[in-house]
C-alpha cells in the first residue's frame, strides 16, 4: 500500500517544534487569517512526495507566519499544476530572489507555470537571466510580488494577469523535514525582492 501525505498535531517534544509567529508585515492580518481547511488541503496533496506532513488546519494562522519546523504554502500553484519539489527554474527563481513561496501573487505564479510548460513541451531553453528582459518584478502590497510586463513592450504572455479572488486566506503549512530541501527554504520573508 503507498504511503500517503500524512497530517500531524503539533509535535509532542518542544525542543523540535517551532510555533509559526507573525513577523507582523501585513497591512491588514485580520483580513488575512488562514481560510484554506484540511478537506481543500486533501485535494492537493497528491502535489508533495510521500511523506509529507501538513499542519492541522488554524483559523488563526496568517501567510507571513515563520518558523524553524513549518513552511508555509500558498495554495494557488498547486491549484494550477505545480508540484513540489517545483521544477528547476522555478526553484532557481526562488533561490535567486530569495522570497519566501507565499510572498508572491498568483499572477507571478502563473507565468513561472506556463514558462516551465514552454519549456517542457516546446524545447526551448529559457534561463532566468532572460526573466527580467521580459518583466520588473514589483511589490504589490505588504511586500508581496508580482511580475509587471516591460513598458512599451508588448505583453510576454496572455491571459496570466486575471484577478484572483481571496488568495491571501489560501495557504498551509508543511513540516520542513518532511519534504525535499525543507531545511533550506527561506523563513523571512524577503522585503527587497528583485531579479
Amino acid at each position: 500500500m503507498a504511503k500517503m501525505a500524512t497530517r500531524s498535531s503539533p509535535a509532542k517534544d518542544p525542543e523540535k517544534d517551532s510555533p509559526p509567529r507573525s513577523q507582523n508585515i501585513l497591512q491588514n492580518p485580520s483580513s488575512e487569517l488562514c481560510k484554506f481547511t484540511d478537506p481543500e488541503i486533501d485535494q492537493i496533496r497528491h502535489c508533495f512526495p510521500e511523506g509529507t506532513v501538513f499542519r492541522e488546519f488554524d483559523s488563526s494562522m496568517k501567510s507571513d507566519c515563520l518558523s524553524d519546523t513549518w513552511v508555509c504554502f500558498p495554495a494557488a500553484p498547486f491549484q494550477i499544476g505545480f508540484t513540489y519539489p517545483f521544477p528547476i527554474f522555478t526553484q532557481t527563481f526562488f533561490s535567486h530572489t530569495g522570497l519566501c513561496y507565499s510572498q508572491p501573487m498568483p499572477m507571478l505564479w502563473r507565468v513561472l507555470f506556463t514558462l516551465e510548460q514552454i519549456k517542457k513541451e516546446e524545447g526551448i531553453s529559457f534561463g532566468l537571466s532572460k526573466l527580467p528582459h521580459l518583466y520588473n518584478l514589483v511589490t504589490h502590497g505588504s511586500h508581496r510580488y508580482l511580475f509587471k510586463a516591460k513598458p512599451h513592450k508588448p505583453l510576454p504572455l496572455l491571459k496570466t494577469t486575471k484577478n484572483d479572488s481571496y488568495w491571501k486566506n489560501q495557504f498551509f503549512f508543511v513540516r520542513r523535514d518532511s519534504i525535499p530541501s525543507g531545511d533550506s527554504i527561506p523563513k523571512k520573508w524577503n522585503l527587497k525582492g528583485r531579479i
